[in-house]
């Protein structure tokens, strides 16, 4: 049990260090020193910082697993429980600094947050989809929130909070209007509107993965 619990804080003290360094800052080096043991004693629990990684992903998906956000009510079509997937998601990476870039590419530790995903494929092919539709559709989506929130975080490293390099009016600068007018419009979209491009994306993806469904 105290293995558990030192397991435990170690993610606990990485998840609130991630918000505070970013995950380039985030060493197990530096986990050490906060919580004023040796580096070694680290690696006990996590070979490396992937291992680390992994356990970090899983711990956040296992809180709003607990919490129910994960998880969608009974009676929704299809449509809506992709969505309220896609949003959850994405809410779930932007809570922490760098997230979706430390979610990425993470192997889950612990089997228990697959009660989730089951959850989510009985009542996806309870509305119609196949089981190879539904895990098409959600990967699918995955794939979209996770390159999406890497992009929108990449600008906005901390809640607005611009990065420099993405400065608007440094980028029109840069850019010729006369001989690209459109790109040189474009600025307040490509690097802005997070918000009302991440709906248009998921209702894009869901108005195909819908169609497919119906016609196959």
């Amino acid at each position: 049990m105290a293995v558990k619990l030192e397991r435990d804080q170690i993610v606990r003290t990485a998840l609130r260090l991630l918000n505070e360094v970013g995950l380039e800052g985030l060493t197990l080096r530096r986990i050490a020193t906060e919580l004023q043991v040796q580096a070694p004693a680290l690696y006990w629990h996590f070979r490396n910082k992937q291992a680390l990684l992994d356990e970090m992903a899983t711990t956040i998906m296992r809180d709003h697993l607990q919490a129910g956000d994960l998880t969608p009510p009974g009676n929704q079509s299809s449509r809506e429980i992709l969505s309220r997937y896609a949003h959850t998601l994405r809410r779930m990476l932007l809570a922490y600094r760098d997230g979706a870039r430390m979610f990425s590419g993470t192997a889950v530790t612990d089997a228990s947050v697959f009660a989730g995903m089951e959850d989510n494929l009985r009542q996806m092919t309870g509305a119609g989809y196949s089981l190879e539709m539904a895990i098409i559709a959600g990967t699918t989506i995955y794939a979209f929130v996770i390159g999406f929130t890497i992009e929108e975080q990449a600008v906005f490293p901390l809640p607005g909070q611009r990065a420099e390099q993405y400065d608007l009016d440094a980028r029109a600068k840069r850019i010729d209007r006369e001989t690209y007018p459109l790109s040189h419009a474009a600025g307040h979209l490509v690097l802005g509107s997070f918000d009302m491009r991440f709906e248009r994306g998921v209702d894009i993806i869901i108005t195909g993965l819908e169609a497919l469904r119906t016609s196959g």
